[in-house]
């Protein structure tokens, strides 16, 4: 067990010593099957489900440094809930939905996980933020029994090791960065591969990915660089890059070093180079600069503009967004809204009798889902991670467009 996951372990021990009973839910309680020490069936309280409720719980980041998905993807998961409820529930039983925030942080994270899983008896976590967070609590998550649904991260660490309570619906940064290295060779001709990257996990994913679809097609990397998460001077890693001819760089940056990135390789008048990035470097903020012109992403989903031509049903919710919240919904409100209808339809599945396998069941048997953008999710008893396709956008006159769509490797 590395420190971090050590630190939560106890933290969540520690807690759930000094913090009371846990919160009772209203109605009678739902039993439902488990195995006893002798291999035996035995009946036993199903956590978070009684007749007349089912409580959701999320940690998330509202007033952090990724606060801009933590506030748009609880804002639609909650209008989905909402619209659920006012229907009637899910077989007669409304949804609770408990939010936590975390400001990014691992130490408030677990603390928000102790509350939801220990006090809250939450029956499953949804849409929670952040690659660190996630890893600090899944361990203590899964040992009492709550499923990880759709979480905001692309990191393999949120789909592997396989685990029967792992699910994702966005991209995983390994298979984006891998599709655009296949993409870019086989459509675009890209010769000279290589990689600036971040030295975190996050960073090492990306040239992981770059390095083994390379040598899956026979080729090897022309250069790399890597930079620490707070580098501002990138002169002399666009030189060495420069140098080595690249005509292809994957990158495993975040928003704040892809355009400084971007602006070191304008100001020294380097061009011809194909800059390609994934779901954590999408954002508008590198749209709007000048350097961020012709910068490619590779994502799961792309950004929609209020002026963009959109279906009846998209534009029904597009509208119902900006009326609750007085803001447009990005990219944030589209993941959210999608998972709490996965979760949703997957809960009308499993039946009246909802119980921990029965969710899990149900969500695996969501083998051909279409969401209302037109983006597909399959699942399966052995596939949890619902997104295998990329898309691939560019910025053109500060606007992420669209290019290509169902991009694989």
């Amino acid at each position: 067990m590395n420190l971090i996951r050590w630190i939560g372990a106890l933290a969540l021990v520690v807690m759930a010593g000094c913090g009371g009973e846990p919160a009772p839910a209203s109605g009678d309680a739902v039993q439902g099957a488990a195995l006893d020490a002798a291999g035996s069936t035995v009946e036993v309280e199903q956590r978070g489900v009684t007749d007349t409720e089912i409580v959701v719980g999320s940690y998330t980041d509202f007033s952090g440094a990724t606060a801009i998905w933590g506030v748009g993807s609880i804002n639609a998961a909650r209008t989905r809930i909402d619209e659920q409820n006012t229907k009637g529930g899910v077989h007669g039983r409304q949804i609770r939905f408990v939010v936590e925030d975390t400001q990014y942080q691992v130490p408030r994270a677990i603390q928000a996980a102790n509350k939801l899983i220990h006090r809250d008896n939450i029956f499953a976590m949804l849409l929670s933020v952040g690659t660190p967070l996630n890893n600090a609590v899944m361990p203590q998550q899964f040992e009492a029994g709550v499923p990880n649904l759709f979480p905001i991260t692309g990191a393999r660490s949120v789909i592997e090791p396989f685990h029967r309570f792992k699910f994702t619906q966005r991209g995983i940064y390994y298979d984006e960065v891998r599709a655009a290295v296949k993409y870019f060779i086989e459509q675009k001709g890209a010769q000279n591969v290589c990689s600036i990257y971040q030295d975190s996990d996050y960073g090492k994913e990306i040239l992981s990915g770059t390095q083994d679809q390379l040598k899956d097609m026979g080729r090897t990397m022309a250069a790399t660089s890597a930079h620490k998460p707070t580098e501002t001077e990138f002169t002399a890693a666009i030189l060495r890059l420069r140098e080595a001819k690249c005509d292809l760089v994957l990158m495993g940056t975040v928003h704040r070093d892809t355009i400084l990135v971007l602006e070191a390789a304008r100001k020294m008048g380097w061009t011809g180079v194909s800059w390609v990035g994934n779901n954590a470097a999408y954002a508008q903020v590198i749209a709007d600069h000048e350097a961020g012109e012709g910068y490619y992403a590779f994502v799961h989903m792309a950004n929609l503009y209020a002026d963009d031509p959109k279906s009846p049903e998209v534009q029904a919710w597009w509208d119902a967004y900006v009326e609750r919240y007085s803001e447009d919904p990005g990219l944030a409100a589209m993941e959210g809204y999608r998972a709490a209808d996965l979760m949703i339809l997957a809960m009308e599945k499993a039946g009246r009798n909802l119980t921990t396998d029965a969710l899990v069941t149900a969500i695996e048997s969501i083998a051909d889902y279409t969401d209302i953008f037109g983006y597909r999710i399959q699942f399966g008893p052995e596939r949890h991670s619902g997104a295998k396709e990329s898309v691939l956008s560019q910025v053109q006159n500060k606007r992420w467009v669209k290019l290509d769509q169902a991009i694989t490797y």
